[in-house]
């Protein structure tokens, strides 16, 4: 007969890394399951639920495509497509995750009220629902890639190590604005605004290279043109991301992470209260 494990809240400050990691571990299950949950409840497990996650950034995508090729007032071939496409999938990714994350306290509010477990498994849950619903969009881009006469190389595997910094990094905000939110309840009403500036200002309508002058900044502002930019120059170019591009992502979702994390562990002994 295995041991039963209790979990005990803290008192104040940070908890003890050490067995909060475990008992995080150990409910891993659970937070796969909320997923699950999630997933079965917005109907994303049948076929029409399915193709609707698709068809939306789907869509999207070639309506900015036509937009920016008359814009731009010459027609954008199949590389601006694909680039757009490839890019708009993970930015939706991205936004869902963190939109979704920040209200993932608020939204549990009874499962925390009588349930012990880490808080952290909440935000996390959020983010495995919006990774799975990005998956089936990496087909449709597969179709796209080669219909549009994209290179298909091994360098494409590059892609995954900035498709991992951006789950690392929309988990950090997932977890620091799911608490920010308990405190200023606003917060969820600003970021539909928010996101829809950042994707304007992140390399996805637009390419990186086409970033100069005064607008230079954004290189190093935006945590998402680094990792954006390198998920473009592997998925789409077939090429080896530039290593600048790939440390200056890494450190923003290193930094996101522990900020998220601590912002969340150092007041998780308040939530019931709060809310």
């Amino acid at each position: 007969m295995s041991d039963v494990q209790v979990y005990t809240p803290f008192r104040g400050g940070l908890p003890r890394l050490g067995p909060y990691a475990r008992e995080l571990w150990a409910r891993r299950q659970f937070a796969l399951e909320l997923a699950r949950t999630e997933i079965r409840t917005e109907n994303t497990g049948t076929g029409l639920g399915q193709l609707w996650l698709v068809l939306n950034p789907l869509l999207l995508a070639f309506v900015y495509y036509v937009l920016t090729s008359i814009l731009s007032g010459k027609p954008g071939g199949g590389a601006r497509l694909a680039h757009i496409m490839a890019g708009l999938f993970v930015f939706y990714f991205f936004s869902s995750a963190v939109v979704g994350g920040a209200m993932s306290i608020l939204s549990s509010s009874r499962l925390i009220l009588n349930t012990a477990f880490p808080k952290m498994l909440l935000p996390i849950s959020v983010v495995l629902v919006s990774f799975m619903r990005f998956l089936p969009s990496l087909g449709i881009y597969a179709v796209v890639h080669v219909v549009t006469g994209q290179p298909v190389r091994w360098q494409m595997l590059w892609g995954i190590v900035p498709l991992v910094l951006v789950l690392v990094f929309a988990t950090g905000l997932a977890m620091l604005l799911a608490t920010v939110n308990l405190y200023f309840r606003d917060t969820k009403s600003f970021l539909p605004y928010t996101m829809r500036v950042w994707l304007y200002l992140s390399p996805v309508l637009w390419l990186p290279e086409q970033v100069r002058g005064s607008l230079a900044f954004l290189r190093w502002a935006n945590p998402l043109f680094p990792l954006l930019g390198s998920w473009s120059e592997a998925v789409v170019e077939g090429r080896a991301p530039q290593a600048w591009m790939l440390g200056a992502g890494a450190a923003w979702a290193v930094v996101a992470l522990l900020v998220g994390a601590w912002a969340l562990l150092s007041r998780e002994r308040e939530f019931a209260v709060r809310l």
